[in-house]
């Protein structure tokens, strides 16, 4: 074991080394890094977006970011079949720019869009070598010269009438360069006034590729006429709209052709090199007191062994091929699915096949070569989670198999991207029904206790059963699949953990669950077990009959949790009033009973009293076992949903449960 954490500890140094060492070369010698220039945010008095469009937007976003490292530098799009959830995009990064740093400011762009205009239908962000833009209105194609962007330098001129001049003689030249028929890019650089009196000057004009050539050449003119206002006492000065940009300085700020990086002032090169080399040095000193700092940390930190070996697994886990079907081999054996494919299923990741939207990413529907369906989970750029959950997902339901447990068909990792293929659950999941009015309806008694008994019998599996002690984590309603038959399906096993033979608990500092259905020793303490999973099974049972929402229950009157409401009505022997009305006339009058009897012993605040999940199988079979008195369940605040939430909940087309990567909450401790 101390040899293969030798062998990481060097990999993970070798490769941060090389990278940060590559990053800030790179950086350094293109002279600034992709800086904000200007944005616009359209109309803010807008009206709050839909949820459809903030879906279609993150998705936007997402695949414009993976989408710069491997295209020419630009592109656009539109997601939404709707019209108030469409949403138009482009991003053009500058001529000089492409791959690893299109990407990288692309990204940069996407995070800090949101940011500055977190509520807007339309928006438009410039950086130094990206723009990046998008609207509810198709603007693909039409020239937009307003607003404009204007960022002299700090470098004045000795002469301003004979800097203005060069402006007006030379930049013309560069805008028919870039207007030409020949040149596909729209873009153009130069060097200005070589040999004059005032010195070498450097020029760029660049236009984006949805504009036709003329439109181009009316952009950039427009843009040229700004300069005599604002920049004529100036060295150095870019001026910019959502259509086009052109940049002038006294130093080649851009890749000249046949240069892999931009070249920096004659005067100014020893001092760049000098400036590399310090901060090169300094780079090494810190990573590898970074580095020591680290290790120490980690080894230190024992208990997160768990999350330490996920980050080691290489992807190629998913489809090692290798696998004898040893049983005590956590590699998956798992059929590779080709992105090719994928992509024809999913009408290449259309809006239209997509089922919605996670923490993990989008989920869409798709079909396998012989014609299954299947739902395809798609790690998500801006996700919240990460590799360590993909990993988790791999691990744990490639080798539990249950008829309550969703199946894993396979996965894909190709070309940077990251997916796996489960069976398709053709009724969604059970809070997509549960918790609206008009679905709820067809929740009957005896579809409802068909859904408890299986859940139950899943996670008997998970803690009893099946060769991995598995402690679930995430239990919900929205992790709880339904099959053609309405048979319940655990799924999301991202923040699922195994335990070893004889251990019962363990503890993380790494808290992540999801309001209401959280144990309190998890939540405060970091404490989990099987004991954590039986609290979210008793919130779930409490859920399912009363068709209320833990976590969005309120009750004005008293200030109270379902579950602390649920023991209130159990004492008053008022425990029939818990009941769904909808279900007037279907149930059986013991089996309520006994089921809220075993949901008030599941949610009991110390986890040594709550039962077992094999004693609450059992129990939930038995119409003779007594049963012992609950306990008063954990202390649970409820949160009062405004009506606007319900409003703007019940207007959503998309449903927010569909996803089978769970929206997990981190929360403090």
């Amino acid at each position: 074991m101390e040899t293969k954490l030798t062998a990481t500890h060097l990999r993970l140094f070798l490769w941060f080394f090389f990278v940060s060492s590559l990053f800030i070369t790179f950086t350094t010698t293109t002279a600034q890094s992709p800086n904000y220039v200007g944005g616009d945010c359209g109309n803010s008095t807008e009206q709050s977006l839909t949820s459809g469009y903030k879906t279609n937007l993150n998705s936007l976003l997402a695949w414009f970011s993976s989408d710069a490292a491997t295209s020419k530098g630009y592109s656009h799009t539109a997601i939404g079949t709707t019209t108030s959830d469409a949403i138009y995009g482009l991003y053009n990064c500058r001529g000089d720019v492409t791959g690893t740093f299109c990407q990288f400011c692309i990204s940069t762009a996407g995070s800090d869009i949101l940011r500055r205009c977190p509520n807007s239908s339309s928006a438009v962000i410039w950086y130094n070598y990206c723009i990046l833009r998008y609207s509810n209105h198709d603007f693909i194609g039409n020239l937009t010269i307003n607003p404009t962007w204007i960022t002299p330098g700090t470098k004045n001129s000795t002469n301003s009438t004979g800097e203005l001049q060069i402006a007006k003689t030379y930049m013309p030249n560069l805008i028919k360069n870039a207007t030409v028929e020949s040149n596909l890019m729209m873009y153009a650089t130069g060097e200005l006034n070589s040999g004059g009196p005032l010195g070498e000057r450097y020029g760029l004009v660049q236009c984006t590729l949805d504009l036709t050539l003329e439109e181009c050449s009316h952009c950039l003119n427009a843009m040229l006429d700004q300069v005599p206002t604002c920049c004529a006492a100036k060295v150095e000065w870019m001026v910019g709209s959502p259509s086009c940009l052109m940049k002038y300085d006294n130093y080649m700020f851009y890749n000249s052709p046949g240069s892999s990086l931009p070249n920096s002032a004659k005067k100014s090169r020893i001092k760049t090199k000098t400036l590399i080399i310090i901060i090169v040095s300094a780079l090494v000193a810190v990573a590898l007191l970074s580095c020591g700092f680290y290790f120490l940390w980690r080894r230190k930190n024992q208990l997160n062994n768990d999350a330490l070996l996920l980050e080691s697994i290489p992807i190629s886990m998913c489809y090692n091929s290798q696998s004898q079907g040893d049983e005590d081999s956590l590699n998956a054996d798992l059929p590779t699915i080709p992105l090719i494919w994928i992509r024809q299923s999913t009408d290449n990741f259309s809006d239209c096949c997509k089922l919605g939207e996670g923490g993990f990413g989008p989920v869409y529907k798709g079909s396998l070569q012989d014609g299954t369906e299947v739902a395809i989970k798609r790690l998500s750029k801006a996700s919240g989670q990460g590799l360590v959950e993909f990993m988790n997902e791999v691990i744990f339901i490639a080798k539990l198999q249950h008829r309550n447990l969703v199946r894993l068909l396979g996965c894909c990792v190709e070309n940077n991207e990251k997916l796996l293929v489960y069976e398709y659950m053709s009724n969604s999941s059970l809070a997509f029904h549960l918790f609206d009015e008009e679905r709820r309806t067809k929740l009957n008694w005896r579809l409802r206790l068909n859904i408890i008994n299986g859940l139950a019998r899943g996670i008997l599996y998970l803690h009893e059963d099946s060769r991995l002690r598995v402690i679930h984590r995430d239990l919900k309603a929205s992790n709880v699949l339904l099959d053609d038959d309405m048979n319940p399906k655990i799924s999301d096993f991202g923040l699922a953990r195994a335990f070893e033979k004889g251990q019962n608990q363990e503890n993380t500092t790494r808290v992540m669950g999801t309001y209401g259905y959280m144990a309190p020793e998890y939540a405060m303490e970091g404490l989990y077990s099987v004991k954590s999973d039986v609290f979210s099974f008793g919130v779930l049972l409490l859920e399912i009959i009363s068709g209320k929402r833990n976590g969005g229950f309120y009750l004005s009157e008293y200030g109270q949790s379902l579950l602390v409401y649920s023991w209130r009505l159990w004492c008053e022997g008022e425990w029939l009033k818990l009941l769904d009305p909808i279900l007037e006339n279907t149930y059986t009058i013991n089996e309520v009973r006994r089921c809220i009897h075993i949901g008030l012993l599941c949610v009991q605040e110390d986890a040594v009293d709550r039962p077992t999940m094999s004693t609450v199988v059992v129990m939930l079979a038995s119409e003779t076992m007594t049963l012992p008195n609950p306990n008063h369940p954990a202390f649970s605040v409820g949160r009062k949903i405004r009506e606007e939430e319900k409003t703007s909940n019940n207007a959503s087309n998309v449903d927010p449960s569909v996803n089978i990567a769970s929206v997990s909450n981190i929360l403090p401790r």
